[in-house]
């Protein structure tokens, strides 16, 4: 069999070329320090590659949704820790206020530096993040969520909905809590709330109402107190049961509550009392009744009377504002330390991701270098047998 000289020197360029492009691929894993440089170089492996490195990707974007999260309800934490320090400035003040050695004038100095604290809260419930963003409006965060009117009436306009970012697959978290569950709620837990009925005339005032016995077969309704005054004596009855005797300073007690009464009342006065999400459980409307009853001057006992009934249930409901705002930052309090174990979580799986998207596409150094010795050791054989083969000629031999 014959061979032409043009075979032999095809299939020698061809044997180079092809050891060659073995070295140049070992030369550029080694180079990039990637195993698959390109997808021919183990197709399954570069198919897998892409799928994890999507979910690393994604895992990120959860990263930064996190951080995104934790800032909003870091700024609303502070917002709330203000606030509740505003209220509890507020309720001092009326401890301070509800004392019968203040004058006029001193109940007046008190209700400048209360207006000064409703402005502060109102200002902190229109508080604003880094964007301009209203942090309390929900999802109307555009403009202020708590508007006043002409009369000085302040009102929610933003809505009921909580703001929400996705930080994990499956966890959609809310990051805001609107106005009205923080300045127009109370927790459910938040008990009774007594309150004299506008226009009493005579000089009864109220202490409690205290729970005494949840058990009781009345407890959980609302309760009416209804005094009548016939010839000089005092009677009362509740929720129209029938009438019983009337003594200043005695503790009344009716499903489940108690109630301690003083002063004597006027024919036709009377008291409500019903849960307290069911009464005032707006923090501004309970700023303006404080208000109220401190700038004006007290001049009867009815006006006496009506001052310190109406700060006592400002009292209560400034307690009760102050367990919710509280119980909110409990619970941002929680949402944030779920973030640091949603962190925790993810940075684990971004690790297995890292782990196993290196083991399908990384190079083994030990490996490559080996191969790469092992590829050029080839192709000098390639060379030097073309030079061999090339040398072989009948012309040398004449």
């Amino acid at each position: 069999m014959r061979i032409s000289t043009l075979t032999i020197y095809e299939q020698s360029m061809s044997s180079l070329n092809r050891q060659q492009g073995n070295l140049m691929q070992v030369s550029q894993q080694i180079a990039s320090g990637r195993r698959v440089v390109n997808p021919s170089d183990d197709p399954q492996a570069a198919s897998q590659a892409v799928q994890v490195s999507q979910a690393l990707a994604v895992n990120s974007q959860y990263t930064d949704a996190r951080i995104s999260a934790r800032n909003a309800l870091a700024q609303e934490e502070s917002v709330l820790n203000s606030v509740s320090d505003a209220i509890g400035s507020a309720r001092t003040l009326i401890l301070q206020a509800a004392s019968d050695t203040l004058s006029d004038a001193d109940r007046a100095s008190v209700a400048t530096e209360l207006r000064g604290i409703y402005e502060t809260v109102i200002g902190q419930a229109n508080a604003t993040d880094g964007n301009g963003r209203y942090l309390f409006g929900g999802y109307r965060d555009s403009s202020e969520p708590f508007v006043r009117d002409a009369s000085g009436n302040v009102s929610y306009v933003g809505d009921t909905n909580n703001r929400a970012v996705r930080v994990d697959a499956s966890r959609l978290m809310p990051v805001a809590d609107n106005g009205e569950d923080i300045f127009r709620s109370v927790h459910s837990g938040a008990g009774y709330v007594a309150e004299a009925a506008t226009g009493n005339q005579g000089n009864v005032t109220f202490k409690g109402p205290l729970v005494v016995d949840e058990s009781d077969a009345g407890f959980g309704g609302a309760f009416d107190i209804s005094f009548s005054v016939s010839g000089g004596a005092a009677t009362y009855s509740v929720n129209g049961s029938a009438a019983q005797s009337y003594e200043p300073g005695q503790a009344i007690r009716f499903g489940g509550l108690s109630i301690t009464l003083d002063g004597m009342p006027a024919d036709g006065d009377s008291l409500h009392m019903d849960q307290a999400e069911n009464m005032n459980t707006d923090l501004f409307k309970t700023f303006e009744k404080a208000l109220a009853v401190l700038e004006q001057p007290s001049s009867s006992g009815a006006d006496i009377a009506a001052r310190k009934n109406t700060l006592s249930s400002v009292l209560r409901e400034f307690d009760n504002s102050l367990d919710n705002v509280l119980t909110t930052r409990a619970s941002v309090g929680a949402r944030m330390n779920e973030l640091d174990v949603v962190d925790s979580v993810a940075g684990n799986r971004s690790l297995n991701y890292e782990e196993k998207l290196s083991g399908l596409v990384d190079l083994d150094y030990v490996s490559a270098i080996a191969e790469y010795s092992l590829r050029q050791i080839g192709l000098q054989a390639a060379q030097q047998a073309f030079i061999d083969i090339k040398g072989m000629t009948l012309f040398d031999r004449m």
